[in-house]
């Protein structure tokens, strides 16, 4: 693509429509299918790491951590994920299980990155980001694609897709993949035995008969498993089934409706303590939603959008000696609805205001509005603002937690080592957003954003007072607050027809405290595990003879994380890395390609948290790849 091309792309995560990615207001960064192809990614945590506005960490070969603007810890619960509209986080502990998220990337037309609260489009759960991965529709993706390869830690892997039409404007595809991925390494130099094996396959059906209407039907199933360095296998499993119908009134007028159902099943080993022997936690979660929009102008000056929305979940859970949740089985509802109003105040200047509401089973009643103002200078050039809160609603983690203690142990130390907090609050944002975007230019784009954020009844960890014995049980509260601020740059320079520059710079500084009065045994650094500074450069060039030639850079800053120990925080060092891919095009169906990772260090360390075993360290890795499209 062109920069005008990149600048021109629709995007629908800001606004719930299509809009050029350069007249969306609001901080969002768009990951194309050529940059993922180009990046040599293997998986989505990969291709995230093309988003200048994101923080991820590879904690091991196959756990991440993932956010943006803060709150990259292990419980990292405010960044919404959703897959072609189905959502994706777990209320068990309102994150994502990124082992569990695959797809064919070859597949994936593109992916939406917001930084900043989503809340009054997409609800709880988006409030520090939105990731929207969206995949290419059927007819995008016909004929024949093969691919496969292996290497060091990626060892081997292999997909394949198949489109085609069932009838006039009917088209489907198919597709199926597995991978194999190493070990990782420990830092005494020895294997951290956390190796990962996954397959997936599923399909897609759109029908576009009809110019009003647009019907889609997809669908994916999995299972993997995956050592785990403290002992024994974990097993993840699930499907999901998913329709939508799209209906276009007029040019200014059209609704959609989208059903869903998701199932996951997750058996994660968990280790033993000093009183309790080890063991394994399953969860096992049916999820379904449904999920209604319609929007519509009235006057010359109002561009309406509103919807409902309904989401069932039946959660089952079977517990390991030294971790359960009570009640082991649970329902339930969620129902929400929405309503914005893009107002257009004169002909390069709107004003769109909005809300949304949401009933949840734990806290009842949550709103979550904001205000959005958006000033086209030029025609390749915005400023925008906003003011918007957002929550983070509990979780199973949250309300129904449990670490039991055995008899005859629980006589002297009470039931249970920690436990949730039926009366634990939502945490609450209020988001203070500045942006800018433009293209300079033929050759240069470039897009700036500032935020300052106000949180308040952040997680925290109290100890019991007397005369509970010893300060157990450890119960979750709101005992934490504290303030964010900082900006995100980014920028393209199409220096010839053949070589593209990337630059990326994000700054965070945080300060999260203890409210007065109250309480934390981690002293506030259990909910941040962030680097103040990171810098991320790529280049990507068309060479003679049908080479391509890429290269990724990315310089992330030191970090301070809890250590588990009294409250005290250790610091995780800095690192630079770096990925190269080559290329090359025989004929219009084959290519052949070779893709370094994590280039300049043996093992280096990307992630911290308290574990009972040492953190992990990522190793340098060289795989081949082979694909051919007919």
């Amino acid at each position: 693509m062109s920069l005008q091309e990149l600048m021109d792309q629709d995007v629908t995560s800001v606004a719930r429509e299509p809009e050029p990615y350069g007249q969306a207001p609001a901080a969002i960064d768009v990951i194309t299918s050529d940059e993922i192809r180009r990046s040599g990614a293997s998986s989505i945590p990969e291709a995230l790491r093309l988003a200048d506005n994101l923080d991820v960490a590879q904690k091991n070969s196959h756990d991440w951590a993932i956010s943006a603007r803060g709150f990259n810890t292990d419980l990292a619960d405010k960044l919404l994920v959703m897959i072609d509209g189905r959502t994706v986080y777990t209320p068990l502990f309102g994150g994502v299980f990124w082992d569990e998220q695959d797809y064919l990337l070859e597949d994936i037309d593109r992916i939406e990155v917001i930084s900043g609260p989503g809340g009054t489009l997409w609800g709880a759960n988006a409030v520090n980001g939105v990731i929207n991965i969206v995949t290419k529709s059927a007819d995008e993706a016909q004929g024949l694609y093969v691919e496969g390869g292996g290497g060091s830690e990626l060892q081997d892997f292999g997909a394949a897709r198949y489109g085609g039409t069932l009838a006039t404007n009917i088209y489907y595809r198919v597709y199926a993949k597995y991978f194999d991925r190493g070990e990782e390494y420990l830092p005494d130099g020895h294997a951290a035995s956390d190796s990962w094996r996954m397959g997936q396959t599923g399909f897609r059906i759109d029908d576009e008969a009809s110019a009003e209407n647009h019907i889609t039907a997809q669908g994916d199933f999995y299972l993997g498993d995956e050592n785990v360095p403290t002992g024994g296998d974990a097993h993840t499993g699930g499907g999901n089934v998913l329709g939508r119908w799209s209906h276009t009134f007029s040019d200014d007028s059209d609704m959609s409706l989208q059903t869903y159902y998701d199932q996951t099943h997750l058996a994660d080993p968990i280790p033993a303590n000093v009183v309790e022997p080890a063991g394994v936690l399953t969860d096992n979660l049916d999820t379904y939603d449904l999920d209604f929009q319609h929007r519509f102008h009235l006057g010359q000056r109002n561009n309406i959008t509103w919807g409902l929305g309904y989401r069932y979940t039946h959660e089952e859970d079977k517990a390991a000696p030294t971790l359960a949740f009570v009640p082991a089985t649970l329902d339930q509802n969620l129902y929400s609805g929405f309503a914005q109003d893009e107002i257009k105040l004169a002909d390069n200047l709107f004003f769109t205001a909005g809300t949304k509401i949401e009933h949840n089973d734990y806290t009842g009643f949550e709103f979550e509005p904001s205000g959005r103002l958006q000033w086209n200078v030029t025609p390749k050039q915005m400023l925008w603002g906003a003011v918007s809160r957002a929550v983070s609603t509990p979780t199973r983690v949250d309300e129904d937690e449990r670490a039991p203690i055995p008899f005859p142990f629980s006589t002297i130390f009470g039931p249970n080592l920690l436990t949730g907090n039926p009366n634990f609050e939502s945490e609450t944002l209020i988001a203070y957003e500045l942006g800018y975007r433009a293209q300079l230019g033929q050759k240069v784009s470039t897009s700036l954003s500032a935020y300052f954020n106000d949180y308040n009844d952040i997680r925290s960890a109290q100890d019991s007072p007397p005369p509970a014995p010893f300060g157990f049980p450890i119960v979750f509260e709101n005992n934490l607050k504290g303030e964010t601020w900082g900006f995100e740059l980014s920028a393209d320079y199409q220096i010839f027809d053949w070589w593209r520059l990337h630059g990326g710079y994000n700054f965070l500084q945080e300060n999260i405290y203890v409210k007065s009065g109250q309480h934390d045994i981690n002293n506030a650094y259990n909910e941040t595990a962030d680097p103040e500074n990171q810098i991320f450069l790529r280049s990507s060039m068309n060479l003679p003879y049908h080479l391509e030639l890429d290269l990724d850079g990315r310089w992330v800053d030191s970090f301070q994380y809890n250590t588990g120990v009294n409250g005290v925080a250790g610091t995780m060092p800095s690192y630079f890395e770096m990925d190269a891919r080559l290329a090359w095009h025989v004929g219009k169906h084959w290519e052949f390609s070779i893709v370094g990772q994590n280039l300049l260090h043996d093992r280096h360390v990307e992630y911290i948290s308290p574990s009972p075993t040492p953190e992990e360290e990522i190793a340098r890795s060289v795989y081949g790849k082979v694909a051919f499209s007919f």
